[in-house]
């Protein structure tokens, strides 16, 4: 199996996800950012938006799209 070069992370967008998702007003829950993912179209749950925030599971790029367009920012913003 692929060994990760990125530290301890499977990806680099799950930490600023949880950052945008608690600077919302008033903060959204990980399960309220779970279910707006099933809104548009993803399904994902509470305890895969906590595994991704905490760097512990891989993001695909159709997800990444769903999370800034849920987060009402550009992809770009979730890569730094």
């Amino acid at each position: 199996m692929y060994k990760n070069k990125n530290g301890n992370l499977n990806n680099i967008a799950g930490l600023r996800i949880a950052e945008l998702r608690k600077n919302l007003f008033p903060g959204m829950s990980q399960r309220a950012l779970a279910d707006q993912m099933q809104s548009v179209g993803i399904d994902i749950d509470k305890n895969a938006v906590q595994r991704i925030e905490c760097g512990k599971r891989f993001i695909t790029d159709i997800e990444l799209k769903a999370f800034a367009e849920v987060l009402n920012v550009d992809v770009r913003k979730l890569l730094w």
